[in-house]
């Protein structure tokens, strides 16, 4: 996946789980569900932004 459309993954389920906690709160599941799914976005984002960085020649 190219880092561009992880980023606004990342952006678009950031304002969403926002907008969830503030009405349903910050202990709903369905909070809970997506930040789970945000932090799977964003160790994906660090991984492949480390796999860029040893695949850059020197």
């Amino acid at each position: 996946m190219k880092t561009s459309n992880l980023l606004e993954q990342i952006e678009d389920l950031r304002k969403s789980m926002i907008e969830v906690a503030v009405e349903k709160g910050f202990s709903s599941e369905e909070s809970i569900i997506m930040s789970h799914k945000l932090d799977q976005l964003l160790n994906q984002y660090e991984q492949e932004k480390r796999l860029r960085k040893h695949r850059r020649p020197f």
